[in-house]
């Protein structure tokens, strides 16, 4: 079947379809990882995107059921100059194609993905149709626009009802803004016992279960569209240690007083360069983000900027003067890309056995 991809600048990529058979509208976006399409089209944080992938050749090892990041596709579709159909590794359960067919994913192949890439350095994000499906001339442009994009994804993805996981550690309140499965993995094997709460949830909620910390996720959307949730930090600060990672990075920079923005084109890849001020050392990073906090918002908010981008300069991580609060805008948990930076999950437990020791 064939493949249209059209973007709100009246631009027209026309390939193969693949996936799911339909139509959807999203913003457009790229990823530069090599590796790990299974890991970011299962990502959360993804939700109401179009996906870009820069490295020409996707799906040659395949897909299994082990290494998803969500138990679904959030995002509007996918965008590949060439498909594997015949992918080999002894860990491959099916093809990508099948695999955006069972999650209801609209594909697109044969295109030239680096002058989609190119156009949306130039311009920045675009809103697109991408479809699979016969249509009339004129009607992909009515639809773009007609459809309204949402802001508040993270409201959606995450978890509706408080989800008990086990531990014999820390007590940690997981905050779900579009959680990746990895996240709740490195809080597994430093024995947390984890209770995961919705994006709404109030931070009296929160503190009714008497948690050691508190980790603010990942997730999709404009981080001030997460209202209750900026009120919610607002209610946690100074009563426990508290760590942000992307989405919850903003959040936090939000409650704090500070401001964010909307990227250019935002940060989507494996191999970020970031560096670590306290630790003078840098790291490559994961990173999957549009949004990002604005450093001269938080200079008089008792904030200190911790990480910056090795690319563009942008505030990529941040602590408070006086309390036990930080956060990333990365993914020190990776999945796909490196877990040089892990080390911040270790951070968290740390904090959390001093606030323990100042309670004894």
């Amino acid at each position: 079947m064939n493949g249209i991809l059209y973007l709100e600048d009246g631009t027209v990529y026309k390939g193969k379809g693949f996936g799911k058979k339909g139509t959807t509208v999203g913003e457009l976006v790229f990823n530069t990882s090599i590796t790990g399409y299974q890991e970011i089209l299962t990502d959360p944080s993804y939700a109401g995107q179009v996906i870009t992938m820069t490295y020409p050749l996707i799906g040659n090892y395949g897909v299994n059921d082990l290494e998803h990041e969500s138990s679904m596709v959030y995002a509007k579709g996918f965008v590949v100059k060439e498909i594997s159909e015949n992918p080999s590794n002894h860990k491959s359960e099916k093809t990508i194609d099948e695999m955006l067919k069972a999650m209801g994913v609209v594909g697109i192949s044969g295109v030239d993905t680096r002058s989609i890439t190119k156009k949306i350095r130039n311009a920045g994000a675009l809103k697109c149709v991408i479809t699979n499906e016969e249509w009339q001339d004129g009607e992909l442009h009515q639809m773009l626009q007609t459809e309204q994009m949402k802001d508040d994804w993270m409201k959606e993805v995450g978890t509706k009802k408080i989800i008990h996981v086990p531990g014999s550690g820390h007590r940690v309140a997981l905050v779900d803004f579009g959680v990746k499965a990895n996240i709740v993995r490195n809080l597994k094997e430093r024995d947390c016992d984890i209770t995961i709460f919705p994006a709404t949830a109030s931070w009296e909620e929160i503190m009714a279960i008497q948690p050691t910390g508190v980790l603010l996720s990942n997730g999709p959307g404009d981080p001030k569209a997460a209202v209750e949730a900026i009120e919610t930090v607002k209610g946690l600060l100074g009563k426990l240690p508290i760590f942000g990672i992307c989405l919850g990075h903003q959040i936090l920079a939000l409650a704090v007083g500070g401001d964010t923005y909307k990227m250019k084109y935002g940060h989507r890849g494996g191999n970020h360069g970031v560096y670590d001020i306290d630790m003078d050392k840098a790291y490559i990073t994961s990173q999957n983000h549009g949004y990002a906090v604005d450093p001269e918002s938080i200079q008089d908010k008792n904030m200190i900027i911790t990480h910056k981008n090795l690319n563009d300069g942008t505030v990529e991580g941040m602590k408070h003067k006086d309390l036990p609060v930080y956060s990333v805008q990365f993914h020190p948990e990776g999945a796909p890309g490196p877990t040089d930076s892990a080390y911040l999950f270790d951070k968290f437990i740390n904090l959390m056995e001093k606030e323990d020791t100042k309670c004894l």
